[in-house]
Protein backbone atom coordinates (compact mmCIF):
# COMPACT_ATOMS: atom_id res chain seq x y z
CA UNK A 1 0.00 0.00 0.00
CA UNK A 2 2.83 2.40 0.82
CA UNK A 3 4.70 1.47 -2.34
CA UNK A 4 1.59 1.99 -4.46
CA UNK A 5 0.87 5.33 -2.80
CA UNK A 6 4.42 6.55 -3.46
CA UNK A 7 4.31 5.43 -7.09
CA UNK A 8 0.96 7.13 -7.64
CA UNK A 9 1.99 10.35 -5.90
CA UNK A 10 5.21 10.72 -7.88
CA UNK A 11 4.07 9.31 -11.22
CA UNK A 12 6.42 6.36 -11.04
CA UNK A 13 5.86 3.08 -12.83
CA UNK A 14 4.48 0.15 -10.85
CA UNK A 15 7.36 -1.71 -9.24
CA UNK A 16 9.63 1.33 -8.96
CA UNK A 17 9.52 1.00 -5.17
CA UNK A 18 11.17 -2.30 -4.28
CA UNK A 19 9.75 -4.21 -1.32
CA UNK A 20 12.21 -6.06 0.94
CA UNK A 21 10.26 -8.52 3.15
CA UNK A 22 11.65 -8.95 6.67
CA UNK A 23 10.58 -11.66 9.10
CA UNK A 24 10.83 -10.01 12.49
CA UNK A 25 11.19 -11.63 15.90
CA UNK A 26 7.51 -10.83 16.46
CA UNK A 27 6.69 -12.92 13.39
CA UNK A 28 8.90 -15.81 14.42
CA UNK A 29 7.99 -16.10 18.11
CA UNK A 30 4.39 -17.33 18.11
CA UNK A 31 4.15 -19.45 21.26
CA UNK A 32 4.30 -16.71 23.92
CA UNK A 33 2.73 -13.30 24.55
CA UNK A 34 4.88 -10.42 23.32
CA UNK A 35 5.18 -9.03 26.84
CA UNK A 36 7.07 -12.16 27.91
CA UNK A 37 9.69 -11.99 25.16
CA UNK A 38 10.59 -8.36 24.66
CA UNK A 39 7.46 -6.34 23.88
CA UNK A 40 6.81 -4.24 20.81
CA UNK A 41 10.50 -3.96 19.93
CA UNK A 42 10.18 -7.45 18.48
CA UNK A 43 8.32 -5.91 15.52
CA UNK A 44 10.85 -3.16 14.83
CA UNK A 45 14.41 -4.07 15.74
CA UNK A 46 15.31 -5.97 12.55
CA UNK A 47 13.72 -3.25 10.42
CA UNK A 48 15.57 -0.55 12.36
CA UNK A 49 18.91 -2.27 11.81
CA UNK A 50 18.42 -2.49 8.05
CA UNK A 51 17.31 1.12 7.90
CA UNK A 52 20.16 2.50 10.00
CA UNK A 53 22.71 0.48 8.00
CA UNK A 54 21.40 2.03 4.79
CA UNK A 55 20.20 -1.27 3.35
CA UNK A 56 16.64 0.08 3.12
CA UNK A 57 15.31 3.62 2.66
CA UNK A 58 12.16 3.27 4.72
CA UNK A 59 10.31 0.84 6.96
CA UNK A 60 6.58 0.21 6.91
CA UNK A 61 4.90 -0.39 10.26
CA UNK A 62 1.54 -1.16 11.74
CA UNK A 63 1.70 1.81 14.11
CA UNK A 64 -0.05 -0.08 16.90
CA UNK A 65 3.05 -2.30 17.09
CA UNK A 66 5.60 0.53 17.22
CA UNK A 67 7.06 1.57 20.58
CA UNK A 68 5.94 5.03 21.70
CA UNK A 69 9.60 5.97 22.26
CA UNK A 70 11.70 5.60 19.10
CA UNK A 71 15.38 6.29 18.31
CA UNK A 72 16.11 9.95 17.57
CA UNK A 73 17.86 8.82 14.40
CA UNK A 74 14.54 7.66 12.92
CA UNK A 75 11.33 9.52 12.11
CA UNK A 76 7.84 8.42 11.08
CA UNK A 77 7.54 10.66 8.03
CA UNK A 78 4.16 9.55 6.63
CA UNK A 79 0.97 7.77 7.54
CA UNK A 80 -1.66 6.44 5.19
CA UNK A 81 -5.33 7.27 5.81
CA UNK A 82 -6.48 5.41 8.88
CA UNK A 83 -8.68 2.34 8.43
CA UNK A 84 -11.45 0.98 10.69
CA UNK A 85 -10.26 1.43 14.28
CA UNK A 86 -12.63 -1.13 15.78
CA UNK A 87 -12.00 -4.64 17.08
CA UNK A 88 -14.08 -7.46 15.64
CA UNK A 89 -15.52 -10.24 17.78
CA UNK A 90 -15.38 -13.63 16.08
CA UNK A 91 -17.35 -16.48 17.60
CA UNK A 92 -20.47 -14.72 18.85
CA UNK A 93 -22.88 -12.01 17.72
CA UNK A 94 -22.19 -9.81 20.75
CA UNK A 95 -20.08 -9.86 23.89
CA UNK A 96 -23.26 -10.38 25.92
CA UNK A 97 -24.08 -13.48 23.87
CA UNK A 98 -20.84 -15.26 24.74
CA UNK A 99 -21.75 -18.32 26.79
CA UNK A 100 -21.18 -18.33 30.54
CA UNK A 101 -17.49 -19.03 31.20
CA UNK A 102 -16.60 -18.86 27.51
CA UNK A 103 -12.93 -19.19 26.60
CA UNK A 104 -11.71 -16.12 24.71
CA UNK A 105 -8.34 -16.14 23.01
CA UNK A 106 -6.34 -12.91 23.16
CA UNK A 107 -2.80 -11.97 24.12
CA UNK A 108 -3.67 -8.28 24.39
CA UNK A 109 -3.67 -6.96 27.99
CA UNK A 110 -6.03 -4.20 26.83
CA UNK A 111 -8.62 -6.54 25.31
CA UNK A 112 -8.33 -8.92 28.25
CA UNK A 113 -8.93 -6.19 30.84
CA UNK A 114 -11.79 -4.63 28.86
CA UNK A 115 -13.49 -7.99 28.42
CA UNK A 116 -13.15 -8.99 32.08
CA UNK A 117 -14.56 -5.62 33.07
CA UNK A 118 -17.64 -6.39 30.96
CA UNK A 119 -17.84 -10.11 31.75
CA UNK A 120 -16.06 -11.35 34.89
CA UNK A 121 -17.02 -14.94 34.04
CA UNK A 122 -14.99 -15.12 30.84
CA UNK A 123 -11.80 -17.19 30.67
CA UNK A 124 -8.98 -15.43 28.84
CA UNK A 125 -6.25 -17.53 27.26
CA UNK A 126 -3.26 -16.30 25.23
CA UNK A 127 -3.39 -16.79 21.50
CA UNK A 128 -0.71 -15.77 19.00
CA UNK A 129 -0.08 -16.27 15.30
CA UNK A 130 -1.28 -14.64 12.13
CA UNK A 131 -4.94 -14.19 11.31
CA UNK A 132 -5.28 -17.59 9.61
CA UNK A 133 -3.69 -19.35 12.58
CA UNK A 134 -6.03 -17.67 15.04
CA UNK A 135 -9.11 -18.43 12.96
CA UNK A 136 -7.99 -22.07 12.69
CA UNK A 137 -7.67 -22.33 16.48
CA UNK A 138 -11.19 -20.96 16.78
CA UNK A 139 -12.54 -23.38 14.16
CA UNK A 140 -10.86 -26.31 15.94
CA UNK A 141 -12.51 -25.38 19.22
CA UNK A 142 -9.38 -24.36 21.11
CA UNK A 143 -11.22 -21.15 22.01
CA UNK A 144 -14.87 -20.12 21.88
CA UNK A 145 -14.16 -16.64 20.54
CA UNK A 146 -11.39 -14.23 19.70
CA UNK A 147 -10.88 -10.60 18.79
CA UNK A 148 -8.98 -9.24 15.80
CA UNK A 149 -8.47 -5.74 14.48
CA UNK A 150 -11.06 -4.88 11.85
CA UNK A 151 -8.43 -3.06 9.78
CA UNK A 152 -6.27 -6.16 9.39
CA UNK A 153 -9.23 -8.33 8.47
CA UNK A 154 -10.43 -5.77 5.92
CA UNK A 155 -6.99 -5.60 4.29
CA UNK A 156 -7.04 -9.40 3.96
CA UNK A 157 -10.56 -9.39 2.54
CA UNK A 158 -11.93 -11.34 5.51
CA UNK A 159 -15.50 -10.46 6.43
CA UNK A 160 -15.85 -12.63 9.54
CA UNK A 161 -16.69 -11.09 12.87
CA UNK A 162 -18.85 -8.37 14.36
CA UNK A 163 -17.38 -4.88 14.86
CA UNK A 164 -17.36 -3.68 18.47
CA UNK A 165 -18.05 0.01 18.99
CA UNK A 166 -15.24 2.08 20.53
CA UNK A 167 -17.85 3.07 23.10
CA UNK A 168 -17.71 -0.54 24.30
CA UNK A 169 -14.03 -1.34 23.71
CA UNK A 170 -11.76 1.62 23.10
CA UNK A 171 -8.97 0.56 20.69
CA UNK A 172 -5.25 0.46 21.30
CA UNK A 173 -3.28 3.65 20.65
CA UNK A 174 -2.51 3.95 16.91
CA UNK A 175 -4.68 0.96 15.94
CA UNK A 176 -5.51 0.74 12.20
CA UNK A 177 -2.75 3.11 11.07
CA UNK A 178 0.11 2.30 8.70
CA UNK A 179 3.23 4.43 9.01
CA UNK A 180 6.41 4.84 6.96
CA UNK A 181 9.62 5.53 8.87
CA UNK A 182 12.96 6.70 7.51
CA UNK A 183 16.28 8.00 8.77
CA UNK A 184 15.89 11.43 10.35
CA UNK A 185 18.77 12.85 8.30
CA UNK A 186 17.48 11.46 4.97
CA UNK A 187 15.89 14.63 3.63
CA UNK A 188 15.29 13.14 0.18
CA UNK A 189 13.19 10.24 1.48
CA UNK A 190 11.40 12.48 3.96
CA UNK A 191 10.41 14.72 1.05
CA UNK A 192 9.11 11.80 -0.99
CA UNK A 193 7.10 10.48 1.95
CA UNK A 194 5.61 13.91 2.68
CA UNK A 195 3.58 13.55 -0.53
CA UNK A 196 1.63 10.58 0.88
CA UNK A 197 1.28 11.75 4.47
CA UNK A 198 -2.38 11.93 5.54
CA UNK A 199 -2.39 14.88 7.92
CA UNK A 200 -5.60 14.06 9.90
CA UNK A 201 -4.32 10.53 10.57
CA UNK A 202 -0.90 11.88 11.46
CA UNK A 203 -2.41 14.31 13.98
CA UNK A 204 -4.64 11.67 15.59
CA UNK A 205 -1.93 9.03 15.85
CA UNK A 206 0.50 11.62 17.16
CA UNK A 207 -1.90 12.48 19.97
CA UNK A 208 -2.51 8.84 20.89
CA UNK A 209 1.20 7.99 20.88
CA UNK A 210 1.98 11.09 22.93
CA UNK A 211 -0.58 9.97 25.51
CA UNK A 212 0.83 6.44 25.54
CA UNK A 213 4.36 7.77 25.99
CA UNK A 214 3.29 10.08 28.82
CA UNK A 215 1.29 7.47 30.69
CA UNK A 216 4.24 5.04 30.54
CA UNK A 217 3.79 1.36 31.15
CA UNK A 218 4.82 -1.63 29.08
CA UNK A 219 3.28 -4.39 27.00
CA UNK A 220 1.77 -5.66 30.27
CA UNK A 221 -0.16 -2.40 30.79
CA UNK A 222 -3.80 -2.23 29.63
CA UNK A 223 -4.13 1.12 27.87
CA UNK A 224 -6.52 2.38 25.19
CA UNK A 225 -6.72 5.68 23.34
CA UNK A 226 -8.57 7.08 20.35
CA UNK A 227 -8.30 10.54 18.83
CA UNK A 228 -10.64 11.79 16.10
CA UNK A 229 -10.71 15.11 14.31
CA UNK A 230 -13.85 17.22 14.42
CA UNK A 231 -15.18 19.75 11.97
CA UNK A 232 -13.33 22.56 13.72
CA UNK A 233 -10.02 20.66 13.21
CA UNK A 234 -9.66 20.16 16.95
CA UNK A 235 -8.93 16.64 18.18
CA UNK A 236 -11.14 14.71 20.57
CA UNK A 237 -8.99 12.28 22.55
CA UNK A 238 -10.56 9.58 24.70
CA UNK A 239 -8.32 7.33 26.79
CA UNK A 240 -8.44 4.76 29.57
CA UNK A 241 -6.08 2.72 31.72
CA UNK A 242 -7.16 -0.42 33.53
CA UNK A 243 -6.06 -2.98 36.06
CA UNK A 244 -5.05 -6.37 34.68
CA UNK A 245 -8.37 -7.98 35.59
CA UNK A 246 -10.44 -4.99 34.53
CA UNK A 247 -11.89 -4.48 38.00
CA UNK A 248 -10.49 -0.95 38.12
CA UNK A 249 -10.61 1.60 35.31
CA UNK A 250 -9.79 5.28 34.97
CA UNK A 251 -10.95 7.11 31.85
CA UNK A 252 -10.98 10.64 30.55
CA UNK A 253 -11.24 12.78 27.45
CA UNK A 254 -10.07 16.13 26.15
CA UNK A 255 -10.65 18.33 23.11
CA UNK A 256 -7.69 20.36 21.92
CA UNK A 257 -5.79 21.89 19.04
CA UNK A 258 -3.18 19.50 17.56
CA UNK A 259 0.25 20.21 18.94
CA UNK A 260 -0.62 21.39 22.42
CA UNK A 261 0.14 19.38 25.57
CA UNK A 262 -3.37 18.11 26.27
CA UNK A 263 -2.43 14.40 25.78
CA UNK A 264 0.33 14.67 28.38
CA UNK A 265 -2.01 16.49 30.77
CA UNK A 266 -4.66 13.80 30.32
CA UNK A 267 -2.08 11.11 31.07
CA UNK A 268 -1.08 12.87 34.30
CA UNK A 269 -4.74 13.31 35.26
CA UNK A 270 -5.54 9.61 34.80
CA UNK A 271 -2.43 8.49 36.69
CA UNK A 272 -3.27 10.85 39.56
CA UNK A 273 -6.75 9.32 39.77
CA UNK A 274 -5.59 5.71 39.40
CA UNK A 275 -5.72 3.28 42.35
CA UNK A 276 -2.61 1.17 43.16
CA UNK A 277 -3.95 -1.73 41.06
CA UNK A 278 -3.53 0.47 37.98
CA UNK A 279 -0.73 2.80 38.96
CA UNK A 280 1.60 -0.12 39.59
CA UNK A 281 1.27 -1.14 35.94
CA UNK A 282 2.30 2.30 34.68
CA UNK A 283 5.32 3.07 36.86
Amino acid sequence: MVAAALEAAHGWAQGTVRIHPVKTSGDRIQDRPLAEVGGKGLWTKELDLLLLQGETDLSVHSMKDVESVRPETLVVAAMLPRADVRDRLIGAATIDELSQGAVVGTSSPRRSAQLLRLRTDLQIVPIRGNVATRLTKLAQGEVDATFLAAAGLDRLGIEEGVPISPDVMLPAPAQAAIGAECRADDEATRGLLAAINHLPTCAAIGAERTFARAVGGSCHSPVAALAVQGGDERLWLRAEILSTDGSDRVAGEVRFTPGDEAPQALARELLDQAPPSIRGLFA
